[in-house]
């Protein structure tokens, strides 16, 4: 992929939120967000709407993810999506390998919460478009439910989308890793 098709951006997000008009929307009317999402991935990453689409549209997911609305969290995913988790959680046994739909997502951040409790927060660092796939890199600010021990860990995301529409992710405990992963270096 030539660097003109790969935008890098900071992305940040707000402490406190709620949700928005336009994601009450979305989840009202789920077929219309599908359409207008098939609409921006077909767009090159250059461009500005697009630009401004899936910035919006990661840092308000980031924001619900902070305050687990997951119904909001995965607005503009493929339905039958997956998210695979670290390898360190799956080889721990302390999550499966991957989780399907919602209701694997959703089973997925309560065994998270059983080990971090609810103080697992994701600091969005950078969003880097790739086209068909994007990485988000972040700062993970938990605290471990049995010893109250803080941790702050990399965190990473690597999205596959089909369709404008999120069909994949991954995780990963180090930037590098993920970069290397889509073909990046840091």
């Amino acid at each position: 992929m030539s660097s003109d098709q790969i935008v890098r951006k900071p992305l940040r997000v707000s402490e406190r939120s709620s949700r928005t008009l336009d994601q009450r929307l979305s989840l009202r009317y789920p077929r219309l967000a599908a359409a207008y999402l098939r609409l921006i991935g077909k767009m090159p990453p250059g461009s500005r709407l697009r630009q401004a689409t899936l910035w919006r549209g990661v840092r308000l997911g980031v924001e619900a993810y902070n305050r687990r609305d997951l119904d909001a969290v995965v607005i503009g995913w493929h339905p039958e999506f997956e998210y695979h988790t670290g390898r360190e959680w799956a080889r721990s046994g302390l999550a499966e390998p991957c989780y399907r739909g919602l209701e694997g997502y959703r089973k997925y951040v309560a065994a998270t919460e059983e080990v971090w409790g609810e103080e697992n927060y994701l600091r969005p660092v950078e969003l880097i478009d790739l086209g068909e796939r994007m990485v988000m890199l972040a700062d993970g600010r938990m605290r471990a439910q049995a010893s109250g021990v803080p941790l702050t860990e990399a965190f990473a995301l690597v999205t596959t989308l089909e369709d404008g529409r999120t069909v994949r992710l991954q995780e990963y405990y180090d930037h590098g890793e993920a970069l290397k992963a889509v073909g990046l270096s840091e």
